[in-house]
């Protein structure tokens, strides 16, 4: 049976019809996928980006954090070194004070003789050797030859030998200085210092422990008293 040109055309409106709306399915659903695809990439961009974003502030993080440790412990540091020599300036004002007490001591000649008496034959104590020489002030020539004369007497009871002493007049000690007296074995190779500067020096270092302590206090990090 031949189909009529009505029948044809409403089969090709059909067929077209059919054809369109499966062209529309297939449309929308690669349409569904891209979005569905654009919206993984966008989510993974995303992600990445904010990963990146986290790690750079956690890194900006941890350096700010270790600037802060570096300029704590700087602060710390400085601190610490102003408290030192604080604490140095105050014990040098001590010894200067010494020092100044020492000029006054020396005005007392009764005082200074037997200072000087007391120095001289410790240093020939300390050398033992049979021919010393003397050094001094120029101003203390007299007490320490008065001085010596004792020493050389103590000297050989001491020591059961004698001891030649000689001053020494080309050379002195400055006129500046605290006083007391320096010995040289004869060569002047070995010598005893025992000026009044020399000894404060001495007990000074020997006592340094004692004197922080009585300033400052106990040091809590100290582990060794010798």
């Amino acid at each position: 049976m031949a189909l009529s040109d009505a029948d044809v055309q409403k089969q090709i409106k059909h067929m077209m019809a059919f054809i369109e709306q499966e062209a529309n399915e297939k449309s929308e659903e690669i349409d569904a996928k891209a979005e569905e695809e654009f919206n993984i990439e966008k989510g993974r961009l995303v992600q990445t980006q904010r990963l990146k974003i986290m790690e750079y502030y956690e890194k900006k993080e941890r350096q700010i954090e270790q600037q802060k440790k570096i300029q704590m412990s700087t602060l710390r540091n400085q601190a610490r070194l102003r408290v030192l020599r604080a604490r140095d300036d105050l014990i040098s004002e001590l010894l200067s004070d010494a020092r100044l007490r020492l000029g006054r001591l020396v005005e007392d000649p009764q005082v200074y003789q037997g200072l000087l008496d007391k120095l001289t034959l410790q240093a020939l104590l300390r050398l033992l050797e049979p021919v010393v020489i003397v050094r001094c002030r120029p101003q203390d020539v007299l007490p320490v030859q008065a001085a010596v004369q004792k020493a050389v007497s103590q000297y050989a009871m001491v020591c059961q030998k004698p001891v030649e002493v000689r001053l020494d007049q080309e050379a002195h000690l400055a006129a500046s200085a605290a006083g007391g007296v320096e010995v040289y074995s004869s060569d002047q190779r070995i010598k005893v210092s025992n000026t009044l500067e020399s000894r404060l020096d001495l007990s000074a270092q020997e006592q340094m422990p004692e004197i922080r302590t009585a300033l400052f206090g106990a040091n809590a990090n100290r582990k060794f008293f010798i």
